[in-house]
């Protein structure tokens, strides 16, 4: 079984395994360093089942600025509130969603964010080895619903993994 352990600091995502570093992203700049070839792709090729995470509440904590779709547009008919858990797609492939991220959209400035705002919020995403490749800063992803495309995000600051979990505390169904 593999020990995972994973730190966002400074702009920065280290991946350690059983405690030794094996992965380095630079999130600024989208540079990354692999230290461990054969560590890394174990990883990254493996199912959760066969992996232990140290920091069992994995998530990656971003600050983004959403836009959701005006209603005419597309978009949603209602507002959401904080707390929303839509789809994330980073990427297409023949106009077919590839891949898309679980994640929830958090504010506590205002009510709701209605159609054709534009706001920034924080998102908690799970974490998962192939949502790496799109932790970058300026990064842009499309917000679903099912099918339908209601808005867009981009990614405007990474929160490190310890500090802001704190300011930013994961609510139970029975809080929402």
């Amino acid at each position: 079984m593999m020990n995972i352990h994973k730190v966002i600091k400074n702009n920065e995502l280290y991946l350690y395994q059983n405690g030794i570093l094996i992965y380095k992203k630079w999130l600024a700049t989208g540079e990354s360093k692999v230290f461990d070839l054969m560590a890394y792709n174990k990883y990254t090729l493996v199912s959760f089942n066969e992996i232990e995470y140290e920091n069992s509440n994995s998530l990656i904590l971003v600050q983004a600025e959403l836009e959701l779709k005006p209603t005419n547009d597309g978009g949603r008919k209602s507002g959401i509130i904080s707390g929303f858990r839509p789809n994330h797609v980073f990427e297409y492939k023949q106009n077919q969603m590839l891949q898309t991220f679980i994640g929830d959209i958090n504010f506590s400035e205002w009510p709701t964010i209605e159609p054709g705002e534009k706001k920034n919020v924080k998102v908690r995403f799970l974490d998962f080895p192939l949502l790496h490749p799109y932790l970058n800063l300026g990064q842009v992803w499309h917000i679903h619903e099912g099918e339908r495309v209601i808005g867009k995000a981009k990614i405007l600051a990474f929160y490190d993994s310890d500090k802001e979990r704190e300011q930013f505390p994961s609510k139970s169904i029975d809080q929402l």
